[in-house]
């Protein structure tokens, strides 16, 4: 997966609260056995006029033109409640989004983003509020800094947010490695352990 060093983008406030991941990607639009071609149904309820559908509702902030290329978003609390369907991260990623801020997450999700490079950031919803109003006027060009090495966020006006975030979820992101690819940096310490298993115990290791 890709890195997450610092990203600085347009964000598109999305400021609903418990956003479920039927909503990031209905259960319809996940008829593919990979995860290329999801973007197309991200939040397909309320992107498009008609479900199944693909004619754009103005309305919905990501079409938009303003919001063009927008690869943040700001929301309200819980998002990505619901059930544990990772097709929801798949989507968001396929789409452009690098990072999502909102005041808390559905546990299981905020996992999945961290384990397909989007990094969730919490921040009360004061401070979503704010970085939203902040964007509003010119979204274009109120770009919004997040800076995960430092783990802060920097508004278009310059105020400085700080999150945090558990330590292995940091360094995944930060290096681009999803659990497995963490376990293997270790290869050489794993191949020593079983090396030493199999000479303390060789009859483990019979056909």
């Amino acid at each position: 997966m890709r890195k997450f060093t610092v990203h600085r983008g347009v964000a598109a406030p999305l400021l609903r609260v418990n956003v479920d991941t039927d909503a990031i990607i209905p259960s319809r639009e996940m008829k593919l056995v990979s995860k290329q071609g999801l973007g197309e149904g991200l939040f397909a309820g309320w992107r498009y006029t008609a479900p199944g559908g693909r004619e754009p509702d103005s309305c919905f902030v990501l079409n938009r033109p303003e919001y063009s290329g927008a690869s943040i978003l700001l929301s309200g609390r819980n998002f990505g409640c619901g059930s544990s369907r990772e097709h929801a991260v798949w989507a968001l990623a396929e789409y452009g989004i690098r990072a999502i801020i909102a005041p808390s997450f559905g546990v299981i999700f905020q996992g999945n983003c961290e384990r397909n490079g989007i990094l969730p950031v919490v921040l009360d919803d004061s401070a979503v509020q704010a970085i939203a109003g902040e964007v509003e006027a010119d979204p274009q060009g109120s770009e919004v800094e997040i800076d995960l090495e430092q783990q802060r966020v920097i508004s278009p006006g310059g105020h400085t947010y700080s999150f945090d975030i558990a330590p292995s979820s940091r360094q995944m992101l930060l290096q681009g490695l999803d659990q497995i690819g963490s376990t293997l940096c270790r290869l050489e310490e794993i191949e020593a352990f079983e090396e030493g298993l199999r000479q303390r115990r060789p009859w483990l290791f019979e056909l």
